[in-house]
């Protein structure tokens, strides 16, 4: 058993240490304030400066890394949560004591930096940081408001906070009869599992029951979601963005034309997913299809269990593509503790991948021996893959990839894995259940997300221009999108205009549509390297080892794949009709 626990204490023997290295760290923070005056007055000034950024961000990376890791192994511990409080206290001293740093920075030019790297060399290492830096240089304040804005994030992120002690600690959920006829809670832990349930009528009143409960918060979800959008628009406004969007997209250097190619080609080829909904009315038997029918499964799921080392040998065979040494780095993720496997009393629930610079990249998940826990355990190694390669191939400054490519690692290790099942199961309804399986996939991660993405989209430009958001137009908007998204045979049900007030992702506004370009990221290059071996491998190794070494969309261009054009899109919209087609023909429809 103890293999199957992560080993955080070699991060930390002790929790004294911990302690002594937050002092360290904090010590660290006064070192870089003192530079105050004189950050970039010299070319040795500037270099001392930059080295101890890095050297604070390595730091307090680690701690927070091994503090956040320890308190979700076990959320009932007094000692974790201490350290977890403690953690977070620091990061917020720490952003205030160097607010100044920006501004200040921000006093010089690249033409100061470029005749700073002739006197110290050394320097050169902060190019692309430097051209980044000045880029942004219409945005960066004044010391007093750059302090001013980093305690006004503090009250920007109260709306996630009230969201979540609404949904999670305040609003009860009802009790229904379960499959069995039995009593049951419902709760957003147990919502994934009822909607794969082949029981309709409890799908149905599981789903009514939760989302109605929502509906019955309306009015203050509502003013939560209001207050949050308006903090984007305030904070876009102040720092001298058009809109709040093409802030969101700044930070990592996106063109805007990126969300506007994903919005209009997926508005463009609505019909794949129009035919979808239809395959699965047809194989259900129903007369349309509800919200609470597109997870459950059409095609007879295998109630085949994997043990933890049958998953392990899957996923080295299915990766083995990427090289001997991609596949013996993941097999020492196994083999040294790097992952926290099965549920455990107090343990967080989900799945993740951490690391920090100097640590592993460690893996919670939760693995219960589904297909469903494989793949994730596949796409969790994906991000540890992908960390590990960045940060033993760029130096701290660089070593941390964009969010906008965070998702691309783990989707190809999944889209490995399900092309290595479909080429090795035993017979046609194993073929149908990892097509459709696929399909859910895209579905849930592609369509959906977009059209999460267009809904945040139109709810910015709302309160730009004016005007309020409010119960009924967000609830209609969200109705509106679902039936544009899945077409005429598709039900719109009153309970599922309220489902827009349960997703938390949009508390962080213009995350949601990366999941959707980074599955089309990953589709293009899983089938680069299926179909051309070598040199699609040694393209997308490139971009593994890059980090943020240059701007996203041009780290994956190094893999081949150039999210600024609608192709990448258009090809997973492709994928997604050939999947369909490949299903149906299987099935015989």
């Amino acid at each position: 058993m103890k293999q199957t626990r992560w080993d955080l204490r070699k991060m930390y023997p002790t929790d004294d240490l911990w302690r002594a290295d937050l002092a360290r760290a904090q010590a660290l923070v006064d070192r870089l304030a003192a530079q105050q005056g004189h950050a970039a007055a010299t070319a040795g000034d500037l270099l001392t400066t930059l080295q101890l950024q890095d050297e604070l961000d390595v730091a307090f990376r680690h701690l927070y890394v091994f503090a956040h890791s320890n308190f979700d192994q076990n959320m009932a511990d007094p000692d974790a949560k201490a350290l977890m409080e403690a953690a977070q206290n620091a990061y917020t001293v720490m952003g205030e004591k160097t607010a100044f740093l920006s501004p200040e920075l921000m006093q010089y030019s690249m033409d100061d930096f470029n005749r700073y790297c002739k006197e110290v060399p050394a320097l050169e290492l902060y190019r692309r940081f430097a051209e980044d830096f000045y880029a942004k240089k219409a945005h960066i304040l004044s010391n007093e408001m750059e302090t001013l804005l980093v305690r006004m994030g503090d009250i920007g992120g109260s709306f996630s906070k009230i969201f979540e002690d609404l949904t999670v600690n305040d609003i009860t959920f009802p009790t229904i009869d379960n499959a069995e006829g039995q009593p049951e809670k419902i709760s957003e832990a147990g919502y994934g599992a009822a909607l794969v349930s082949p029981d309709r009528a409890y799908r149905a009143r599981y789903w009514k029951g939760l989302l109605s409960t929502y509906g019955a918060h309306i009015n203050t979800l509502t003013s939560c979601y209001y207050g949050s959008v308006k903090d984007d628009v305030f904070t876009a406004k102040t720092r001298n963005y058009p809109t709040a969007r093409a802030m969101g997209l700044a930070g990592n250097f996106i063109p805007e034309a990126v969300y506007d190619n994903l919005l209009a080609a997926v508005r463009e080829n609505m019909q794949p997913l129009h035919d979808y909904v239809e395959l699965r009315r047809q194989v259900l038997g129903v007369d349309q299809v509800h919200f609470y029918d597109l997870f459950v499964p059409i095609v007879e799921e295998t109630d085949r269990k994997y043990t933890y080392e049958e998953a392990q040998d899957i996923i080295l065979k299915a990766t083995a593509v990427l090289g001997e040494d991609y596949t013996a780095l993941v097999k020492r993720a196994f083999d040294e503790r790097w992952i926290d496997v099965y549920p455990a009393p107090n343990k967080r629930s989900g799945a993740y991948s951490t690391g920090s610079y100097h640590s592993a990249p460690y893996i919670l998940t939760n693995f219960n021996g589904t297909l469903d826990s494989v793949f994730t355990l596949a796409h969790e190694l994906g991000h540890s893959m992908h960390t590990w390669f960045s940060n033993h191939n760029q130096p701290p400054v660089y070593a941390d990839y964009s969010i906008f490519c965070a998702e691309v690692a783990s989707t190809t290790n999944e889209q490995l894995l399900s092309a290595y099942l479909y080429d090795h199961a035993q017979s046609d309804a194993e073929r149908a259940y990892l097509l459709d399986m696929r399909l859910n996939d895209l579905r849930s991660t592609f369509y959906r997300q977009t059209m999460f993405a267009d809904f945040e989209h139109t709810t910015h430009k709302w309160v730009e221009s004016g005007r309020p958001l409010l119960p009924q137009e967000l609830c209609n908007l969200h109705g509106d999108l679902n039936r544009l998204y899945y077409g005429d045979n598709f039900a719109l049900d009153d309970e599922l205009k309220f489902e827009w007030a349960r997703i938390p992702h949009f508390y962080t506004a213009f995350y949601v549509y990366q999941y959707a370009t980074g599955i089309s990221a990953s589709t293009a290059i899983a089938q680069k390297i299926l179909t051309q071996g070598a040199p699609a491998v040694e393209a997308y190794r490139k971009f593994l080892c890059s980090g943020s070494s240059d701007h996203p969309i041009e780290v994956l261009k190094l893999a081949g794949v150039d999210m600024a054009s609608k192709q990448p899109v258009e090809d997973t919209i492709a994928s997604f009709r050939d999947t369909l087609a490949q299903l149906k023909q299987l099935l015989g429809t």
